[in-house]
Order: structure tokens, then sequence, then C-alpha cells
């Protein structure tokens, strides 16, 4: 059957299936009245393989039929992908409750007693038809996001890599020009060679993030099991610089073997830590732990500091990208860190949430997986605070 046509003029294509000929005629005639493409089948399996061959918008199915009842005709279409999709709604003279709650059991949507009103089925008709039209059109929307999702990532990853020659070049030239002329430069050039090399670093650590936020975004990321103590000994390696500049002690629990990918976690690891260092309270030696506790089928992080804390008002937004909760001038970054880490721990199929006090300090917690391959990651839905 060729529905192109059809459909551009029709309200919807139905399937009737019913072994009674009169009412086929009349649910027919009620719905092609209304707008409507019908098909007709008198049993199950006719229903089923035109089902196949051109799945229907919606099916009305009754329930008593030879060879095969509807209920087995309603299990055979959820079970194939080409027909699960469809509604079905049950029209039956069985008005038991145990006779619709089968019918639900076996995948129906909705259910119609026999001898029904016509004002009635058009009505839950129509419903179902709008609530699969707007069930494909979110799909299609989320599809679309996704799709524009990777073209944003792509663009940034290829623009990012791109900038990052011109911009070593200009930074290079400025500290050669202030370390060749230093003596023959007046303070006001020395000034601006110095503003230039300021914001060329601050333009270089943005294109890192952003090459790092771009990269995480990629799909399908290869997983192994990775040694923690391992990952966090090469983060305090990285960070060993400004650890010693504010004096941070650190401390953390034997940290565990997981499921993930080994780049991935660092990143994780080194943007939660960093940020920890960097908001440190002036008043109080800074001091950061690190807890985890095995629950279920995944692990839960904790990064723990006693630093300047987080105002609740932006803990809804603060794993959004570019959100900055304190200003440049006073806290530097790019507000790429935390959303990085988001999408380290979504990769992982974890969850990650972040708890803070003003003055007190501030503790994100995060879920990955364990590291037997037997074990699947943790649902996010279980995970969380």
């Amino acid at each position: 059957m060729n529905r192109s046509s059809a459909d551009n003029q029709s309200k919807g294509d139905i399937l009737i299936v019913d072994d009674t000929p009169d009412n086929l005629r009349l649910l027919s005639a009620m719905l092609t009245k209304q707008g409507f493409e019908v098909r007709k089948a008198l049993n199950g399996w006719a229903a089923i393989a035109s089902a196949q061959a051109d799945a229907p918008d919606l099916i009305l199915l009754d329930i008593k039929m030879p060879e095969m009842e509807g209920y087995e005709v309603c299990q055979h279409l959820k079970a194939d992908t080409k027909t699960r999709d469809v509604p079905v709604i049950f029209i039956s003279a069985l008005d038991d409750v145990m006779d619709k709650v089968r019918a639900f059991a076996s995948g129906g949507i909705d259910y119609v007693t026999k001898p029904f009103q016509e004002a009635e089925v058009l009505a839950r008709i129509e419903n179902q038809l709008q609530i699969q039209r707007l069930q494909k059109q979110l799909i299609a929307q989320n599809e679309e996001l996704a799709r524009s999702n990777r073209e944003l990532e792509q663009f940034a990853y290829v623009v990012s890599h791109d900038l990052q020659q011109p911009l070593q070049s200009i930074t290079g030239f400025a500290k050669l020009l202030i370390l060749k002329y230093q003596n023959q430069l007046d303070p006001t050039a020395h000034d601006y060679l110095n503003r230039m090399v300021d914001s060329g670093g601050r333009m270089q650590r943005l294109i890192q993030d952003l090459l790092g936020y771009a990269q995480v975004g990629k799909p399908n990321p290869s997983f192994e099991p990775v040694n923690c103590q391992q990952v966090i000994e090469q983060v305090v390696e990285n960070l060993r610089s400004p650890i010693a500049e504010k004096n941070v002690t650190l401390s953390y629990d034997s940290l565990p073997t997981v499921l993930g990918n080994e780049i991935q976690l660092i990143q994780l690891f080194q943007n939660l830590l960093s940020n920890a260092i960097k908001f440190t309270n002036p008043d109080i030696p800074p001091h950061v732990r690190i807890s985890v506790a095995e629950q279920q089928q995944h692990y839960r992080f904790g990064i723990h500091d006693n630093g300047i804390g987080i105002d609740q008002q932006n803990l809804d937004r603060i794993f959004e990208a570019f959100h900055r909760v304190h200003s440049a001038q006073r806290y530097p970054g790019t507000g790429i860190g935390l959303a990085t880490c988001k999408k380290v721990v979504e990769n992982h199929r974890g969850q990650i949430w972040v708890e803070s006090e003003l003055n007190v300090g501030t503790t994100f917690y995060f879920t990955l997986a364990l590291s037997s391959i037997d074990n699947p990651p943790a649902n996010p839905k279980s995970a969380g605070p």
C-alpha cells in the first residue's frame, strides 16, 4: 500500500481487526466519514501481516476471534520492532475487570466496551493519535538536538585547535619583545606587552578547556578497569605547584579500581581538585579530602573542602558551561571545568551533584561503576544524594 498520497489527505491510518463483518463495516464507515484512512482484517493473522507490511497509526482490536484472540495478536505486535510502537485500542463486548487488565497487560493502551458510543471511540482515537504525534515530534527534536550538539562540539574542537598556533605565536613574540628590548622600552610599552602576555595566557587556558570539553563529548569512549589510586597520584603531580602555593593539605582514602576511561577520569579528578584549591578560605588552613564509599553497583566519591563555599542560589546552575559563580578578576577561570566534569560522569553513566555552605565548605559527589565487567555502570536514577 502506498500511503504517501493518502496520508496527505487523511487524519491517520487505522487498522480495524474484528471477525464480524457488520462491526467492520460500522467502524469503517464511521472513521472514513471523519477523514481517516481505514484498513480491515477479519482475523489475527491477517491483522499481523497487514501491520508488518505497513505499520498503521493505530489499531482497533477485538478480543474474541477464532484461531487467535486479540490478546495474542497484541502480544505478537508488541514483540515486533516494526509494530511495537503502534497504539492498540481494544474494542470488545467483554466488560469484566480482569478482561481489561489482561488487555492492558498484553500491550493495549486503551479499552472500549461494546456497544460503544461513536463520540467516545472518536475521542479515544484522537487522544491516542495526538499522543503519538507528540512522541514522534519529541523524538525528532531530541535527535536534532543531539545532532546540533555534536556539530557544536566538533566546531569547538576544530576552532580551538586551529586557534592554538596563532595564539602561541602572538604571546611568543610578545615575550621576545620584552626579553630582547626590555632596556629600550618605556614603562607604558612594558605594561602593554605584559597585558598582552597575560591576556594570551587566559585565552590559552580557555582554548585548552574548550578542547577538553569538546573531546569529552566524543561518543563511545573505551572503558576498562582504572586504578583511581594511580589516577589521583598523577593528578597530585600535575597540581603540585598550586597545592604548594596554597599550602593545601590533601588526604584521601584508599581508592578503588573502577570501570571507566582513564584520560577522562584524570580530567574529572583534576578539575574538581583544582576547583577546591582555587576557592580556599584565606582565614583557614586549606584542607581537601577525597572519600569513597561502595554502594551496590557503584562507588560514591566525595571531594570535600573547607573553602569559601557556594551560595545556595547558584547550586542549580553550577554545572552549566560558562556559568561563573565568582568574578574572573578575583578567581580566574573559564567556567568550563565543572561542565566537563558533568560530561565525564554522564559518559560513565553516573551522577554528579554538589552540597555547599557559605564560609564552611563544599563537597562534590559523583558515582562511578565498579571495576568488574560483570557489573554494569550505575543507573543514574538510583544514584544521588
